[in-house]
């Protein structure tokens, strides 16, 4: 699911494509993705109206419209947003969900192959109680360890379970989530209440930097993720213990262990590094 880095350089590569510009027409291919909003509200929404703003609100992209709403998408595991200068091939129609031709004849697409994205339309009032729901975000300076540590303070859940908590730090998921912990030294099942100032400071520290690294490589496709101008990612290549398991840790050699038991997913940890 695409994560921080990797909606941050969609939004990045397409806001300057599309900011200032009109959407003349608005066509909802497919419907199971809306949320609060139907397809007549959306394409009358949409329809004459100019994007002002694009941008990244934890692994949501937010399109601010003139008319005063925010549509809101998140492309979650298959969903990439693009802009084309030419017209669709017959291909790169069969999954389009949300196509917005510009007044200049380019068109804006949402593609999702397995739909599990989400659109949202909301008015002011609704985007505030949404976007309030969400943590800080962790690559603005307003993000320091004090303010880290208070979101988690009395938390008594997993610590890797407690920074992909959406409501406690933004844009956080299971890939970075892995790699974080083992640059911290921090075992993931490890109860977050009972870790020191100390430690939570060296894992903000690892957050912020493996946030910086996955950005500074376009993020990490591992299956379907690309850009905003249609490309893969290349921080897998860095990746130091996700989707590792059993392999040897790049830091001791130990084998690296794989379980599912503290969340469900995928959790990949050092033994030795991660005491």
């Amino acid at each position: 699911m695409p994560e921080l880095p990797e909606v941050e350089t969609i939004v990045r590569e397409i806001a300057p494509r599309l900011e200032g510009c009109r959407i003349a027409q608005a066509e909802l291919r497919k419907t199971d993705v809306l949320r609060q909003v139907s397809k007549p509200r959306l394409i009358q929404t949409l329809q004459g109206t100019t994007i002002e703003h694009v941008y990244r609100r934890a692994k949501h992209a937010v399109f601010r419209l003139a008319s005063g709403h925010r549509m809101v998408i998140q492309p979650r595991m298959t969903g990439s947003l693009l802009v084309y200068d030419r017209a669709l091939t017959r291909d790169e129609l069969k999954y389009a969900v949300l196509i917005c031709t510009l007044d200049d004849g380019r068109k804006f697409v949402y593609r999702d192959v397995r739909r599990l994205g989400t659109i949202w339309l909301l008015d002011e009032a609704g985007w505030i109680t949404y976007t309030g729901r969400i943590g800080p975000e962790p690559l603005e300076d307003t993000f320091t360890p004090f303010v880290f540590a208070n979101r988690l303070k009395g938390t008594r859940t997993a610590i890797k379970k407690a920074i992909m908590d959406q409501r406690r730090v933004a844009g956080v998921g299971n890939i970075y989530a892995n790699e974080a912990l083992f640059d911290a030294r921090l075992r993931p099942s490890r109860r977050t209440h009972k870790l020191s100032l100390e430690e939570f400071a060296r894992l903000h520290a690892a957050i912020v930097d493996v946030l910086q690294r996955a950005l500074a490589s376009s993020g990490t496709t591992l299956r379907d993720y690309r850009t905003g101008t249609g490309e893969r990612g290349r921080f897998q290549f860095a990746l130091r213990v996700y989707g590792r398991g059993g392999e040897k840790c790049v830091n001791c050699s130990r084998k690296l262990v794989m379980t599912h038991q503290i969340d469900l997913r995928q959790t990949v940890f050092c033994r030795r590094c991660q005491r």
